[in-house]
């Protein structure tokens, strides 16, 4: 029968439980997408692992690497990342701060200049050294900042997942139209997400997560991809060794650091 040949008392009652329905997923997306941004993560971490960059004909480059985290109070987070092998770019790093109202600010530096360079907001789907990774893609990004929708659940890696839109409330906020992530809803990790670009029906680049350590407690993600659909090339990070809870001083999180590897080489695992 269609609706409107019902008592309009009837009508006003079915369209009132749909949409408290659609409003109680609308804040079930909301909270997953949450738990995952509020996942236990440590105080600080700090990771010694490799980056290998894949893409077809070639062979593997293989990039050692040292990251460091500290969520600083006010909700405040900072990390530094800093390549330490092979010889053409060792040295090389990025400091983000990501501050409590949403926003980021990144550095660069380069030893080849032997400056550390802000980079401007615009340049956040700049590729980050080569890599398949988007500098917006090293920013821990707020769940306030999308409008988050539930799409249903899917088998992902061997596990039975909630999909989850994100989609920014202001575009000009995300080089990303939109993102998908496969979460499971047992400890709130993402296994896959897929990132749309200009094209919002075709995803541009695609994460996989393929392992996982429980490490002081924690879940510490050791094997990961990010894969360019459209060219293949594929960005693998692996975590080798992983340290929480070491009480990282602030002053690791500085461009003074950045630039001196001096100041954060004694905190490496």
């Amino acid at each position: 029968m269609s609706l409107t040949l019902l008592p309009k008392i009837v009508r006003f009652l079915l369209l009132a439980l749909l949409l408290a329905a659609a409003g109680a997923r609308a804040d079930d997306a909301a909270d997953l997408a949450q738990k995952v941004y509020d996942r236990p993560n440590g105080r600080d971490l700090t990771t010694l692992g490799r980056m290998v960059l894949t893409e077809k004909g070639r062979a593997p480059r293989i990039r050692e690497i040292v990251t460091y985290r500290l969520d600083k109070s006010g909700g405040e987070t900072a990390n530094l990342i800093r390549f330490l092998d092979p010889e053409d770019i060792a040295g090389t790093g990025l400091l983000s701060i990501d501050k409590a109202d949403g926003s980021s600010d990144q550095w660069l530096y380069l030893p080849a200049l032997d400056r550390v360079r802000r980079i401007a907001s615009d340049r956040k789907g700049g590729r980050f050294v080569g890599s398949d990774l988007y500098f917006e893609d090293l920013q821990e990004r707020k769940p306030s900042r999308d409008r988050h929708r539930l799409l249903g659940r899917q088998n992902e890696n061997g596990i039975l997942c909630e999909v989850l839109e994100s989609v920014p409330l202001d575009p000009k906020d995300s080089v990303y139209a939109r993102r998908i992530s496969w979460v499971d809803p047992a400890t709130a990790i993402p296994q896959r997400i897929d990132y749309f670009g200009k094209d919002a029906n075709t995803p541009a680049k695609r994460w996989l997560l393929r392992a996982k350590k429980r490490n002081q407690g924690y879940w510490t993600l050791t094997d990961s991809r990010m894969i360019d659909l459209e060219s293949g090339h594929e960005t693998r990070m692996v975590v080798d060794a992983a340290l929480y809870d070491q009480k990282l001083p602030a002053k690791l999180f500085t461009s003074q650091a950045l630039a001196d590897e001096s100041l954060e080489s004694e905190y490496r695992p």
